[in-house]
């Protein structure tokens, strides 16, 4: 393969500007429905690890209903199910390879013995069968992070505004939707706003299970012309457009935000 970077090469790349154009469409989608949906089970994941659901509560309480100081009981007491599930989610999900968890997901979840997806082309050039096991493989693994940028910003509304919401008669539920949730979400949004960056270039990872993405296109050009680095340039450009302008974007609405915080 030739490695000189030509006006030549670019011309012959423009040939498959069309594969180009539909992995753009095929990117941004992925993007904003992996986000979406990785919102959605960041929200379950960060409501399940700040739950306070002890079952065997009553194992740290004696006979005559005194406290227990120490022990196994003890522990068991305050051990949290929902919160442990959750949290051991997170952790693997942040500690293994996209790449695996991708593969897992395609291969395990959606194989034809376990999950069948129909052999379906949206708008004539998305394929269902592939393209979905990559949404749910990235909004798994955007989940786990997204759940720790939502349970931190949870976690920094201050304490007196639960306890007055529960003054005016508000029960647990109602205090979360309306008043904690509202106000950890807007100071969470630029970093929830920057994951969307950070997924438009993840998704690059799913050309390896067929999904004709951007990173698709240049492979399927560099097979047909033998040429690397020009295909590879076009990716670059195309991937800095859509990056960039959405983090200053981002970084606009931030500030607009942020002045309604300053006195």
């Amino acid at each position: 393969m030739s490695q000189l970077i030509s006006a030549e090469n670019f011309a012959k790349v423009a040939q498959f500007g069309d594969l180009f154009k539909e992995g753009l469409v095929i990117t941004l989608l992925l993007s904003l429905l992996t986000v979406l949906f990785g919102f959605i089970l960041a929200m379950v994941l960060a409501v399940m690890r700040l739950s306070n659901v002890c079952p065997f509560r009553f194992l740290g309480l004696t006979r005559d209903g005194h406290l227990r100081e120490q022990g196994f009981l003890v522990a068991l007491s305050r051990f949290n199910p929902v919160s442990f599930l959750a949290t051991a989610y997170v952790e693997v999900f942040r500690a293994t390879p996209m790449i695996v968890q991708l593969w897992i997901v395609y291969y395990g979840l959606f194989d034809k013995s376990v999950i069948d997806l129909p052999r379906v082309t949206i708008f004539g050039f998305i394929q269902l069968e592939r393209f979905l096991p990559g949404v749910v493989a990235l909004a798994m693994n955007s989940g786990a992070y997204l759940c720790e940028i939502l349970r931190s910003g949870i976690q920094s509304i201050d304490g007196g505004q639960t306890e007055a919401a529960r003054s005016l008669g508000l029960n647990q539920r109602q205090n979360m939707r309306f008043i904690v949730l509202p106000q950890a979400i807007k100071n969470t949004l630029p970093a929830i706003a920057n994951e969307f960056v950070t997924i438009i270039k993840e998704s690059s990872i799913t050309y390896t299970v067929g999904v004709k993405d951007i990173m698709s296109a240049v492979n399927a050009t560099k097979g047909s012309l033998y040429i690397v680095m020009e295909p590879l340039i076009v990716a670059t450009v195309m991937y800095f457009c859509l990056t960039f302008p959405t983090s200053k974007i981002i970084a606009y609405f931030e500030r607009r935000m942020s002045r309604g915080d300053k006195r």
